[in-house]
């Protein structure tokens, strides 16, 4: 009798029955609705984002960890197995889930008015508006504190003039939630969050092309020239960095689970393939190295579904530090990224198309690795939570 991967480790055990129930709930959806058409999108290079929001935000999966006004308020774990299961068939379909939910949202959530949350969060939470998070910018993205996009005070007014560069969702967003520097004379004391409808004057959203990863995912430029918005627009008690770095951290959470369900989805495809693929005689599964490959693949998987569900058992608790979430990214998606490698080396040639999915996880973990903090980035909070040396200069 053949187990998978993570029944070798027990992790079922380790999910209760409404965290399962909503898993379960999400893997049917995407087994029907994404996977059919995923090879489709990638080698086009284009996604029915704003359909797919709707179905997304239908089965309750857009801020589905948040509470109040339309979101389910789901636990963090279930979120969590969400992403693991949208990830299984592409980062980009949670990366669609993930910035609406845990960047968008979540800022509106945490650092908006009540005006704010009621005019945006429920249309959100439906997929009736999609959003998108603009701070990274051309030049500035392990240094946001470096961003050159500038908001001053025209009367009552704000003006914004700037560029953000990787934008998820950006150009079939309804609302960008935009960081910037503040003058000094300004009073509102340096970095801060605005809420920015996208069919203000002067809001452009370029759609990024020619994508070697992440092409089943909208990813745009956001141009901001001389963009006028209300004084109402400025999130109030985001004031810094502390307001970007938090949303991130949900977002980083969320890839902590995610970048498993590529790994697993690759690992399932390789251990497949080599009880398939017959070579001198026998299956492919029955060689020692074959052998070899799949075990280390496995306990790889499986550690990190471990360190994934602890780390979503202490953010139920309220217990999780930025420091547990850098452990939990730089792990996951670095072994993520290997296994898919590793996948593709037991495929051999067929490895490279798109009728597996093992390359196109491949490329699309290059940019998982790269986004929501480099592991360079991940590696350096973890060092100054040993050292308490800050080494970012």
């Amino acid at each position: 009798m053949t187990q998978t991967p993570l029944e070798l480790f027990g992790t079922e055990s380790l999910i209760g029955d409404e965290d399962r129930a909503i898993r379960d709930t999400v893997r049917t959806f995407v087994d029907r609705r994404i996977r059919p058409e995923l090879a489709a999108w990638f080698e086009a290079g284009e996604v029915p984002a704003r359909e797919l929001a709707k179905e997304l935000g239908g089965l309750g999966l857009l801020g589905m960890h948040l509470e109040g006004y339309g979101c389910a308020g789901t636990s963090a774990t279930a979120y969590g197995l969400a992403c693991l299961e949208l990830e299984a068939a592409d980062s980009g379909i949670r990366s669609l889930v993930s910035v609406q939910g845990s960047l968008a949202m979540y800022a509106i959530w945490r650092w908006g008015t009540e005006e704010h949350k009621q005019e945006w969060l429920p249309r959100m939470a439906a997929g009736a508006a999609v959003g998108c998070f603009g701070l990274t910018e051309p030049d500035f993205g392990s240094n946001p504190a470096g961003m050159r996009t500038r908001a001053r005070r025209d009367g009552d007014d704000w003006v914004l003039t700037g560029t953000k560069m990787w934008i998820t969702n950006g150009s079939v967003a309804d609302v960008a939630v935009v960081w910037a520097q503040t003058d000094p004379d300004a009073g509102a004391r340096g970095i801060r969050g605005f809420v920015v409808p996208t069919d203000t004057p002067g809001f452009s959203a370029p759609a990024i092309k020619r994508k070697l990863s992440l092409r089943a995912s909208v990813t745009s430029e956001l141009v901001l020239e001389d963009v006028r918005l209300p004084a109402s627009a400025l999130m109030p008690e985001a004031i810094g960095l502390r307001g970007p770095l938090s949303c991130l951290d949900e977002a980083r959470f969320g890839i902590v689970f995610g970048s498993l369900g590529a790994a697993r989805d690759c690992l399932e495809t390789a251990i497949a393939y080599t009880r398939d693929r017959e070579i001198f005689d026998k299956p492919l599964a029955a060689y020692q190295l074959s052998q070899a490959k799949l075990a280390d693949m496995t306990l790889e998987l499986g550690k990190g579904m471990l360190l994934a569900l602890h780390l979503g058992r202490l953010k139920d608790e309220g217990r999780l530090r930025p420091e547990q979430v850098s452990l939990g990214k730089l792990n996951n998606v670095r072994e993520a990224i290997a296994i898919a490698r590793e996948s593709r080396t037991l495929l051999g040639a067929a490895g490279i198309t798109l009728e597996h999915p093992v390359l196109r996880h491949a490329n699309n973990l290059e940019s998982v690795l790269t986004y929501e903090g480099t592991s360079e980035v991940h590696q350096l909070v973890i060092g100054k939570a040993l050292t308490g040396e800050d080494a970012f200069r």
